[in-house]
C-alpha cells in the first residue's frame, strides 16, 4: 500500500477500465479514460475521495483500497484489484490494511463494505476478515448504468481485533 501518484492514470486506466473490474464497482464508469483516471487520483489527493491508497506490487499499481468517513462513528471501506491479479490474494491483504488503518487513524467503532450480489470473491474476502452481514440495498453502478443488488457488511472494531491478523 502506498499513496497515489499522477504516474498512477495510466495504469488505473488500464486496470480499473477493464468492463468485468468496473461492472463491480459503484463508481467506476465504462468506458475509463486516463484523462478520468488523472482527474481521479487528483481528487483523491485531496481528500475529496476520502482515504485512498495504491495497492501496488513491486512498486507497480495494481488496484486501489479506501475507506470514506461517513460519520465520526464509523466509514464505508472500497477496493478493486485489477483482473489480472485476481485470486493471488492481494484484495484480502488490502482490504486487511486499510480496514487497520481506519480504525487506528480515525479511531471508527465499525467499518462497513459492501458487494453487488454477482460478485462471490468479494464476498469470500470480507468474510475472510471477519465481516458479518448487515442488510442489503439496491445502489448505483455506473459501470453497468444502472442499480445492483448490494449485500453490505460490517465489522466491528473488537471483532477486527482478533481478524485482522495475519494468518
Amino acid at each position: 500500500m502506498r499513496p497515489l501518484e499522477p504516474a498512477d492514470a495510466a495504469s488505473i486506466r488500464a486496470l480499473a477500465g477493464d468492463f468485468d473490474v468496473a461492472r463491480m464497482t459503484g463508481m467506476l464508469p465504462h468506458p475509463y479514460s486516463e484523462r478520468d483516471a488523472l482527474a481521479w487520483v487528483d481528487r483523491a489527493g485531496q481528500g475529496e475521495e476520502g482515504v485512498v491508497f495504491a495497492v501496488a506490487r513491486d512498486g507497480a499499481l495494481i488496484g486501489c483500497s479506501g475507506y470514506m468517513p461517513m460519520d465520526a462513528e464509523h466509514a464505508e471501506v472500497g477496493y478493486w484489484i485489477g483482473k489480472p491479479f485476481w485470486g493471488e490474494g492481494f484484495a484480502t491483504e488490502a482490504v486487511r490494511a486499510v480496514v487497520a488503518h481506519a480504525f487506528d487513524a480515525h479511531g471508527f467503532a465499525y467499518v462497513k463494505a459492501g458487494h453487488f450480489v454477482d460478485n462471490p470473491r468479494s464476498q469470500r474476502v470480507l468474510g475472510k476478515l471477519g465481516f458479518s452481514p448487515d442488510g442489503e440495498e439496491m445502489r448505483d453502478c455506473a459501470a453497468r448504468g444502472e442499480p445492483v443488488q448490494c449485500l453490505t457488511y460490517r465489522l466491528d472494531r473488537a471483532r477486527a481485533a482478533g481478524a485482522l491478523r495475519q494468518p
